[in-house]
């Protein structure tokens, strides 16, 4: 009999409970599963998501493994009481989401639609965008997300680089890494995606230095960490007309404070962390396969780089 435990908070267990019962099932596992234990010594897996209630991993010592609800990992993976392996949540709902919602902001941004959209004076002044494959779009980060954007960017044609810590090599997309690949990936980034790992080398990545080198009247959209923005940076090159526009989704604090200045900046679009948020199903059949293969001693999915901080 397999011991799992829930520990993400009462909120999650009521909706995710169903789902991961029913992925459970479907493999034949054999197994209980609660939101609270007894015994921790007892309990073999640990779902999980930051909350108040699970800081000290030292009692559970025969867990296999913590399995987060989370695709970031920066709120768990210092944590020196968690020894045993971490896995990090990716799922095709979650790439999907986040493809969906990349393209469709590239897209708004890239034909100029918020001048039509918002437009109260009704003025008729067409302006006739570059076709696609004269677009110049950046990915910074090309894990999983970053990787399934850029090649849903490059699909629609449009002229894609991407840039990672490490050096990849992905069909269709120019593929630069270290600091001189950063400097020329912004160099050309007509519409910047950011996609990176908050990490301590990420953190503030895209600083005033950085935004100095993008082209001006470049787009900057951020799904991937608020973090990795320099705020105070971003607001002064969209103040000086350097930087054309911001659309962000994640944010240093969330909810976002309503005397932010991003809510009423006119260059600035806010949406409330919706790009890639997590459907309970496909991440239900992610822990659960992870269990399948912890107990058959498979290696697990998504093992987290304990030294890379993701």
């Amino acid at each position: 009999m397999t011991t799992i435990l829930f520990a993400a908070g009462s909120k999650r267990w009521a909706e995710y409970e169903t789902p991961l019962r029913r992925a459970l099932d479907a493999l034949g596992l054999d197994y209980t599963l609660s939101p609270e234990t007894d015994d921790p010594a007892q309990v073999d897996y640990i779902i999980y998501a930051p909350n108040p209630s699970l800081h000290d991993f030292t009692p559970l010592t025969n867990a296999k493994a913590v399995l987060s609800l989370w695709a970031g990992v920066e709120r768990i993976v210092g944590n020196e009481t968690l020894t045993m392996p971490l896995a990090r949540m990716v799922n095709d709902g979650m790439t999907e989401g986040m493809v969906e919602w990349v393209v469709a902001n590239v897209l708004r941004h890239h034909l100029g639609l918020d001048r039509y959209v918002l437009n109260p004076t009704r003025e008729w002044a067409p302006r006739v965008p570059p076709l696609a494959r004269d677009r110049k779009v950046a990915v910074l980060g090309l894990g999983a997300l970053g990787q399934a954007c850029a090649k849903g960017l490059a699909g629609m044609n449009f002229d894609v680089t991407g840039w990672s810590r490490s050096r990849k090599d992905i069909a269709g997309i120019t593929c630069l890494s270290g600091d001189d690949g950063l400097a020329q990936t912004l160099a050309r980034a007509e519409i910047l995606v950011l996609l990176l790992p908050l990490t301590a080398d990420t953190e503030n990545l895209l600083n005033a230095k950085r935004l100095a080198q993008m082209p001006a009247g470049a787009v900057v959209i951020n799904p991937g960490r608020g973090p990795l923005i320099d705020d105070d940076a971003l607001l002064a090159a969209l103040d000086s007309g350097h930087i054309a526009h911001a659309t962000l989704d994640v944010f240093r604090k969330e909810p976002l404070p309503a005397d932010h200045p991003y809510w009423a900046h006119p260059k600035v679009t806010v949406t409330p962390h919706i790009a890639s948020d997590f459907r309970t199903d496909s991440a239900a059949q992610v822990i659960a396969e992870n269990i399948r293969r912890g107990e058959a001693g498979e290696p697990l999915l998504h093992l987290v780089d304990r030294g890379a901080g993701y």
